[in-house]
């Protein structure tokens, strides 16, 4: 019913429902249309019978829980930062609660769990008028595997202090299995005093996806909305949500994911316009801004803003959509690329994923994951193997050690594409995301860059901040077949690619110099980014007429590519090696 032939505004199986519906209602208005005229006029006849009055929907516009009062001066109390001047103990303390979690919770513990987010949303979003009856309620679904206290807590009490009741099923908490005294009947308690509090406990590790999963077959609202852990919500976070899905049953919602500063508890929402997921050829989730012809095809800046990709934890979902999809892929395991296998899906099978930018969701970013995410390689094979056709090479040749991984049965997977009668990957590439540039990968020109002369030496590039990979020079380095930071590919125009991240780097020699520096790629190359790959392995600069060449760095035992007057010497002779043998 929402597969390819799916309609935009509605699933053809709905859609039907609602137009015999409408021919019902339009033969029963004609019928009694005569009597219902004389009964408002007094024509003399007996007035209908106006029937039963309409029950208005239990509940209340209010949250669910009123907002204790938190004082003005009270540590964080509106989001600002909070630094601790700590010694001794205490310092102590707070280093080992950042250690276990990845979040400085000893200044968690010390900030209310009532506090209050300062509006950081577009003051259009205030304007927004919504009709509470006829919105679906839903079912909040939070799973954690031994969160600290005040994080956990703060995400409960925040959720229950914005949702309005009359929308707000339930709450589930899906305990994974963790194994945290403060966990345990401490939390039971604490939860029990809560309205429409549930708490469910796996009885193994389960990982996210099916901790997620068993959340959402114990649901009893018609909309689930997933939540991490460590999260708060921004006034009106739900209502935008829900709204759009009564529009578009087969719409997926994103709220706008604010950053919670790990250290310092400093809520950093932005009004403005929110970003957009993506992806490089790794398969790494990639933030972007909104292309232009999105903007264009939006009706007003708060309107909803379709994403190629979600980030992960948060996002509201039909639960009769959700399960239509096949829900989460059970082959994953903890945690990780679930987010791009599911974004695939929900495109390729007539859905559309969303970001409404007047509902907003603080996160916590941890310093780095807490726990181990040696399964997101398999994962993000899943992925590849179901979802990405053809593409999936671009994918393995920038992770060769991909195509090892042992990534379980797909079977069941392929036949729900086929069953659902999912577009291919190449549609989502030209529809929905074409400004992700598609690698040529010709056969001999993409790989490690091998110099002939400098056995086992390949072009390095690893900047210090990965989202900044412009600026830096390209090295030599021992040759390790592992793709990333050692891949490189030579295009049609010229260019020496470094494209295994978003946005794609492009080596270039800057005027005067003899060094090689990366820059962004652009649509036509500048001069100053070309090369040639002659027949006998030279790599001629067009625009200074030299050779790179493989050279010892002054003072140095290490080595780098460097501009030379072109000789015949093997130091200037390189290759592409796809992999190590």
């Amino acid at each position: 019913m929402w597969g390819r032939t799916a309609r935009r505004r509605c699933p053809r199986g709905l859609r039907r429902g609602r137009e015999a519906l409408l021919v019902l209602l339009a033969l029963l208005a004609l019928a009694g249309l005569g009597s219902v005229l004389r009964a408002r006029h007094g024509a003399g006849a007996r007035a209908a019978d106006p029937g039963p009055p309409r029950t208005p929907r239990l509940g209340r516009r209010e949250p669910v829980l009123p907002r204790p009062p938190v004082p003005a001066n009270a540590l964080g109390a509106r989001g600002e930062a909070v630094r601790l001047q700590l010694q001794g103990e205490e310092l102590r303390l707070q280093e080992e609660s950042v250690r276990l979690h990845q979040i400085n919770i000893y200044l968690s513990d010390r900030i209310s769990l009532h506090r209050r987010l300062p509006e950081r949303w577009n003051p259009l979003c205030k304007e927004k008028k919504y009709d509470y009856d006829n919105l679906p309620r839903t079912s909040v679904i939070i799973a954690f595997y031994n969160e600290a206290w005040s994080t956990l807590l703060r995400t409960v009490y925040s959720v229950l202090e914005t949702s309005p009741d009359i929308l707000l099923e339930e709450v589930i908490l899906v305990d994974d299995y963790s194994d945290r005294e403060h966990l345990k009947e401490r939390l039971a308690n604490e939860l029990s005093g809560l309205p429409k509090v549930r708490l469910i406990r796996a009885n193994k590790r389960e990982g996210l996806v099916r901790a997620r999963l068993l959340g959402a077959s114990a649901a009893r609202g018609d909309v689930l909305t997933f939540l991490d852990c460590h999260c708060e919500c921004h006034e009106g976070w739900l209502e935008p949500l829900l709204q759009r899905i009564h529009e578009e049953e087969s719409a997926v919602v994103c709220p706008v994911i604010d950053v919670i500063d790990w250290n310092t508890f400093e809520y950093l929402g932005n009004s403005g316009e929110p970003q957009i997921g993506g992806f490089d050829w790794r398969l790494v989730f990639t933030w972007h801004t909104v292309p232009e012809r999105e903007r264009i095809r939006m009706r007003s800046p708060v309107d909803v803003i379709r994403s190629p990709t979600m980030a992960g934890g948060l996002f509201a979902v039909s639960k009769k959509y959700f399960e239509y999809l096949g829900s989460y892929d059970t082959g994953m395991e903890v945690w990780g690329g679930e987010n791009l296998e599911f974004s695939f899906r929900i495109w390729q099978c007539g859905g559309v994923l969303e970001t409404h930018p007047c509902s907003h969701v603080g996160h916590v970013f941890p310093k780095q994951a807490p726990y181990s995410r040696n399964k997101a390689l398999a994962n993000s094979v899943r992925a590849a193997e179901v979802w990405m056709d053809e593409f999936k090479e671009l994918y393995y040749h920038r992770n060769p050690h991909a195509r090892l991984e042992p990534f379980g049965d797909v079977t069941e997977r392929k036949q729900l594409r086929a069953k659902l009668q999912c577009k291919d990957f190449k549609w989502f590439l030209e529809t929905v995301y074409p400004e992700l540039h598609v690698p040529e990968d010709r056969p001999g020109f993409f790989g490690m860059l091998q110099n002939q002369g400098l056995k086992d030496y390949c072009f390095d590039y690893n900047p210090p901040d990965e989202n900044q990979i412009v600026g830096h020079q390209v090295i030599l380095y021992v040759c390790h077949g592992m793709g990333h930071n050692q891949f490189f590919e030579y295009t049609s125009q010229k260019e020496i690619r470094y494209n295994t991240h978003q946005p794609e780097g492009c080596i270039a020699v800057e005027a005067g110099m003899d060094i090689l520096i990366m820059h962004l790629c652009e649509e036509t190359a500048p001069e100053n980014q070309k090369f040639i790959l002659q027949e006998d392995g030279s790599l001629f600069h067009e625009q200074s007429k030299k050779c790179v060449q493989a050279a010892r760095k002054e003072s140095s035992d290490s080595f780098v590519p460097l501009l030379r007057d072109c000789t015949n010497s093997d130091h200037q002779k390189w290759f592409f090696k796809e992999r190590m043998l």
